[in-house]
Order: structure tokens, then sequence, then C-alpha cells
């Protein structure tokens, strides 16, 4: 074993659930989830993982880059959520087989994935660590209904801010954001996808907020002078990311805790 392997046991899965409920994981249940990735796999900025539609045999856990969950309709692509490292982004199609939305990577990005047979012996074996699984997905239905709501009551500058300040503290949990904002290949044109706005509008409000000495995105670089500043402007509650997270399942004789 290398002397890497020994600082990080699971360079694989390290990140799932950073921040949140990593602790509530025994060790040998991490163990279990790093062996569950049966292949490493990198793609290009714009690959499409998944169309609505598609039926993968897989579900996806991203380690590196960002990810968007995307609908289309004649008016183009909508972005209902975005991923960041550490997120089990598709498994929702574990259980529902075929998604009715798209996986779309935004900038190059590194992903492991997990085979629906070996989800299928932890939902069988253990139900501890299946629980865990559930966990993860019930955060991402949080974080829709929290888009949801702010899309209908912010204004653009302000959906703009409550993104940051979302992907900042996603980002914070998994030891990628820095004091000061984060690295990102997310663009103009994929925000105005977020915030539900034309490009233009989306442009307006960018530089509003520069103006306005509130943020800045440029050149893959997202930054801001005053972190609670822009959480009171995008009326931002951290609390729906369950950022270290106290909750805890019970155990049984077959969770292997």
């Amino acid at each position: 074993m290398s002397r890497d392997d020994h600082e990080n046991p699971f360079p694989l899965t390290g990140r799932f659930l950073a921040g949140r409920l990593r602790d509530e994981m025994s060790h040998e249940e991490k163990l279990v989830f790093e062996e569950m990735i049966d292949e490493v796999v990198t793609f290009k900025t714009d690959h499409r993982l998944i169309a609505a539609g598609d039926m993968p045999g897989h579900s996806t856990l991203l380690m590196e880059g960002f990810m968007l969950r995307t609908i289309e309709d004649a008016k183009g692509r909508h972005a209902v959520s975005c991923h960041v490292a550490g997120d089990f982004v598709d498994l929702h199609c574990f259980a529902l087989k075929k998604l009715d939305h798209n996986i779309d990577c935004v900038g190059p990005v590194k992903v492991g994935l997990v085979p629906h047979a070996r989800l299928n012996e932890v939902m069988e074996t253990r139900p501890h660590l299946a629980r865990i699984f559930w966990y993860s997905t019930l955060l991402d239905a949080a974080m829709h209904r929290e888009w949801i709501k702010k899309l209908e009551h912010l204004l653009a500058p302000q959906r703009i801010a409550h993104i940051v300040c979302e992907i900042w503290h996603r980002l914070d949990m998994v030891g990628l954001a820095f004091n000061d904002g984060f690295e990102t290949p997310l663009r103009q044109a994929d925000l105005a996808e977020m915030i539900g706005a034309t490009p233009v509008h989306t442009n307006r409000a960018l530089n509003q907020l520069r103006e306005n000495d509130m943020l800045t995105f440029a050149h893959g670089q997202v930054e801001f002078a005053d972190r609670a500043a822009l959480e009171k402007y995008a009326s931002f509650d951290v609390g729906y990311l369950y950022k270290d997270s106290q909750i805890s399942f019970p155990r049984d004789g077959k969770s292997g805790g």
C-alpha cells in the first residue's frame, strides 16, 4: 500500500456525504462503498451522461467536477439542480429505472460507476448503508424544493446569489471552497438556465452584483468579499443542505456496522 493510500483510504468515495453524514458510516461500510465502484471514467465538457428515457444499469458517483440535472422542451434546456464532487448523482435511476431528465457534464468530470446489481446487494444485506443512500437522494429533493421556492420569490440577482451561496457550502463540505469563493466551470449560459432567465437578463444581474460589490463571476472563478452579506441578500438559510447533520439511523444485525 502506498503512502497516498494510507493518507486517503477511500480515494474513490471519500467525498460522499462529507460534512453531512459521513461519520454515520462505519469503516466497514465505507470499505463496502469503495468496492462498489466498478469503473472510473472521465468525460469532457458538455458530455451528456444520461439522456431522458435512458435506462442505465449503473448509478454514478461524481468524484471530480460539476454536473447539471436538466430538462428540455421547445424553449430550450432548463437546469433544475447542480451537482458537485461527492454527489451520488443518478441514484434515482436505480429505483426509477428510466429517468425523465438529463444528467449533463459541465467542464471535465471524473465519475465512479456503481452497478445496480451491487446496489441490490446493499439493499438486501446492509439496511443501514441502504438508509444512508436513501438519505442522499432525499437531500436532492430538499434542494429541489428550495430552488423552486427561490425561483418564485427572488429577483434574478438574488437567485444568482442564492445559487452561489449553495454551491459554496456544498464545496466547503468536501474541502473544495475558498474563504472568498470557489472555482467552477459553470458558464453564464448555465447560470441563465439555473435561474430561469434569458442570457441577457442574467448578464445584467451579474453586472448588478458586481457593481454592488456583492460578487464577481468570471473566467471560472466566483469571488465575494462578504459571504454573510451575500447570504442575507439572497435570503439564504443553509438548513436545507443539512450541513454538519447529526442525524443517526438505527443499526441492526444485518447492517455490518
